[in-house]
């Protein structure tokens, strides 16, 4: 079974999380079709956890089934304690897959159990269901490391009903795909006959003679998998009775090779029309057409065997065929597409030093070559554009169990969460955005004492929205809670000695609001264990520029705070401006960048040593390049390039001894001991192969 645990773990993981979102969610507007989602989470987390003999995790699962059953017969069973403890199960599910992960075995959870047990009496005047008998599940004896009971058996559970596992049926690798995970589910007992009727699984006696069927089906035309589907049927009615004929064959049920959709069964069974009704409808995507008595006729011998692989049943239905990567595999891809396209610069360098009348053909060939490797670097980029709701779905629960530990009323909006950026960036994301949400919950959001007294409604407001600006995408969090004042922020960037009062005086609105990520400086009346402006901050704008974006903020005094993130579709290939100093070359983002301007040193005003160049209205420090990072510079007279940027305390210039243009690279992180030294945020290789680093000018200015 160890070859199917990472399928396991990320499913589960996906199940339970859309729990907890359709808890929140049901919990505002209750709806009949959110619990019967919930059922369907709980009832595929349950199945897949039988079958993998995880008994704690299929218990608790089970017992929040039934919980959820009561809540389906009469909507106005839930309350807010009834959610808390639905959630709390979620997050102790979501523990035991975390524990299973890093090969443990789960723990088990009586309190929690006993909770849910409580609740259900409660509402029912019965005791908690007892788990089922399911002959399917018989061959998935586990280990001992599995918390597997003495016998050897897992707890045996329902397995999930098809069509209510995860959504991305047939995003999965070929190897470990529905396939694979049906024969985890469907796959009969280690050495029962082929032919032999399966003993009867319903938990209830049948009487009565055996009679005989014929049943006619459809599968949906939208099935990605009608192969599946069918061989669920088959498995189902295996489990009834006795198949006496297949039509077509189970090789061509099973490669997904159905006429029209449609295929037969005849079937002996001693259950009734309606047992087999009832079992039948559980199979999402196929449709009972037909039903009547059969002519009596030999059992044919089939063969019972798993379905093959996901992908040849996808193969041969006429759905696009979809699977699941790594992301170590597309990273791979990413940085060999990237090797390809410093490649391909260095050949364009070299064909610069050939005799003119060679240049052009080779110069066609390389911009052939490029333009096919461009194309297959978007390609692969495309495959790694995910959906800012990766992230975005799992701040609803985090606003709800803020509010409810602040005392605040909250209501969380978010839009437009289905625009897509590159993987490794999300994957950055997720903290900032859980430490924007509590700043704006925690200290932006008054208490509704504060909000009716400055005749605001009761329930703050906390929206997240997402547009995409041409290859730039932009993340706004705003609240309509107390502000932020920058004046008191320069105050506090004085008394904490991170800025002077000549340089606070120098700042903008929009500057000193940034003070805000300087660390310890903050507005924030009280600093709680939740957040604090100034406490985390810091991390937060240098995850965001390190991913080459940038943060804004804005804020009205007693009307709110907006955060704009500005994000790149992609951290694999930046805009860099390269300057020199000395024999150095380094590169410089240009989002960073506000300009370049050309002066002479000797005519810049100081103040407290320190040479100032005049820019607009005012004045910028000026740091030397080479003075920064210990460099020995050309010796030269005369005016000299600065470059303005933008830092943590506001505007600099920088000053160079060489501007050498623009140009797009392939980005290299930086690996010990390298990622350790300050100022430098990356790495990459220009056209000539000539490797440089990518400097990160604020953290240069700190060291």
């Amino acid at each position: 079974m160890s070859k199917y645990l990472g399928l396991f773990v990320t499913e589960a993981t996906e199940h339970l999380e859309a729990l907890g979102r359709e808890l929140v969610r049901l919990e505002k507007t209750p709806d009949q079709a959110q619990v019967d989602a919930l059922f369907r989470h709980a009832h595929s987390v349950k199945g897949m956890a039988a079958s993998m003999g995880f008994e704690g995790v299929a218990t608790l699962a089970h017992r929040v089934e039934d919980l959820v059953e009561a809540v389906r017969e009469d909507l106005s069973r839930l309350d807010r304690p009834l959610v808390d403890l639905l959630l709390a199960s979620a997050d102790a599910m979501m523990a035991q897959v975390r524990e299973v992960e890093a090969g443990k075995a789960p723990a088990d959870a009586p309190e929690l159990i006993a909770s849910l047990g409580e609740r259900l009496r409660a509402f029912t005047g019965r005791a908690p269901t007892a788990t089922r008998v399911n002959q399917a599940q018989a061959f998935a004896s586990p280990g001992p490391t599995q918390g597997a009971p003495p016998g050897g058996r897992p707890p045996e559970v329902d397995p999930p009903l098809p069509g209510e596992a995860t959504v991305a049926t047939a995003q999965v690798p070929a190897a470990e795909g529905p396939g694979a995970r049906e024969a985890v589910r469907a796959a009969p007992a280690a050495g029962a006959a082929a032919d032999a009727p399966p003993p009867v699984t319903s938990g209830e006696p049948r009487l009565g003679a055996p009679t005989q069927l014929s049943l006619s089906f459809q599968v949906a035309p939208s099935c990605q998998v009608p192969g599946v589907r069918a061989f669920l049927v088959y498995r189902k009615l295996t489990g009834l009775g006795r198949v006496l004929e297949l039509r077509p064959p189970l090789e061509d049920l099973k490669a997904g090779r159905l006429p029209e959709g449609r295929f037969e069964v005849d079937l002996e069974t001693p259950g009734s029309e309606g047992e087999l009704r009832e079992a039948l409808a559980k199979v999402a995507e196929v449709e009972l057409v037909s039903l009547a008595p059969g002519r009596a006729r030999r059992a044919a011998p089939v063969a019972v065997a798993p379905p093959p692989p996901a992908a040849d049943v996808i193969a041969a239905g006429e759905s696009a065929r979809t699977v699941r990567v790594r992301t170590e595999l597309l990273d791979y891809f990413l940085d060999t597409v990237g090797e390809l396209l410093l490649a391909t610069s260095h050949l364009r360098a070299l064909g610069k030093a050939l005799p003119e009348a060679n240049q052009p053909p080779v110069e066609e060939g390389v911009d052939r070559l490029h333009a096919l490797v461009k194309d297959l670097h978007d390609k692969v980029m495309s495959a790694r554009m995910t959906p800012v709701s990766v992230v975005t779905d799992r701040l609803p629960r985090a606003a709800r169990d803020l509010a409810r530990r602040t005392g605040r009323e909250v209501e969380l909006e978010l839009s437009n969460t289905t625009v897509e950026l590159d993987r490794a960036i999300l994957d950055e994301l997720g903290d900032p955005l859980l430490h924007l949400l509590r700043n704006c919950i925690d200290h932006g959001i008054e208490t509704p004492e504060e909000r009716v007294a400055a005749g605001k409604p009761v329930q703050g407001r906390v929206s997240l929205s997402v547009q995409r600006e041409r290859d730039r995408v932009v993340l706004q969090l705003e609240d309509d809670g107390r502000g932020m004042s920058a004046e008191k922020l320069k105050r506090s960037a004085v008394a904490r000695g991170a800025l002077t009062p000549e340089a606070a005086a120098r700042l903008g609105e929009a500057e000193a609001l940034l003070l805000c990520c300087l660390p310890g400086v903050s507005t924030a009346r009280d600093v709680t264990d939740i957040s604090g402006r100034g406490v985390g901050m810091d991390a937060v704008k240098r995850t965001v520029e390190g991913v080459g974006g940038t943060l804004e903020i804005t804020s009205v005094p007693g009307r709110g705070t907006r955060f704009t993130l500005r994000l790149p579709l992609t951290v694999a290939v930046v805009q860099l401006l390269l300057v020199g100093v000395g024999e150095e070359i380094y590169g410089l983002p240009i989002a960073k960048v506000l300009g370049a301007v050309e002066a002479d040193p000797a005519r810049l005003s100081t103040s407290r040593e320190r040479p100032l160049l005049p820019h607009g209205d005012g004045l910028l420090p000026v740091h030397s390049l080479g003075e920064l990072l210990q460099i020995p510079e050309t010796p030269c007279s005369g005016a000299r390039p600065f470059v303005l940027m933008e830092s943590d305390t506001g505007r600099v210039a920088l000053a160079v001894e060489r501007l050498l243009g623009q140009e797009e690279v392939v980005l290299k992180p930086l690996t010990r001991p390298l990622d350790l030294v300050p100022g430098l945020s990356g790495s990459t290789i220009l056209g000539t192969g000539r490797p440089i680093f990518i400097l990160d000018v604020s953290r240069l200015l700190s060291a």
